[in-house]
């Protein structure tokens, strides 16, 4: 089944895609919840003109998340947690601690924008993943330390 996505979905699409999923995640949750409408031919033709119009707008953002990237740069963050003798720690690092932690460098990056492939198990450094805009990725590096 084809569908147009309304919003950023992670790991699907992003807004105005055209995406092929299942017909029963379609139908029962995409569709009912306001995430997607059917991609008939009158709903192509109603996106292709959204697209168009707002085709400046979306070349702003794309520019303000470049320029947000730049000022980012080779960031380190830091953050601290309970941790054991062998360096194993305690809990978990969770994105929105990291995205506190950007938000407390002046960085106001929401949570859901911040993607961690594995949750840090070990004191030392990690790369983590900023999802600033469809064409714009930027990585930066998290240093779990005990505290």
């Amino acid at each position: 089944m084809e569908i147009i996505l309304k919003q950023d979905i992670q790991g699907l699409g992003y807004k105005n895609d055209i995406v092929k999923v299942k017909s029963g995640y379609g139908r029962n949750f995409l569709i009912p919840n306001g995430m997607a409408i059917i991609a008939n031919k009158s709903n192509r033709a109603m996106i292709e003109e959204n697209i168009r119009q707002a085709a400046h707008k979306a070349e702003k953002l794309k520019q303000d998340a470049q320029a947000l990237a730049e000022k980012i740069g080779d960031l380190t963050i830091e953050v601290g947690t309970k941790a054991g003798e062998s360096g194993k720690i305690f809990g978990a690092i969770t994105v929105i601690q990291i995205a506190e932690s950007l938000k407390s460098k002046g960085f106001d990056i929401d949570r859901k924008k911040v993607i961690m492939k594995d949750s840090p198990k070990q004191l030392g450094t990690y790369t983590v993943t900023l999802d600033l805009h469809k064409e714009v990725k930027h990585e930066i590096t998290l240093s779990v330390v005990a505290e």
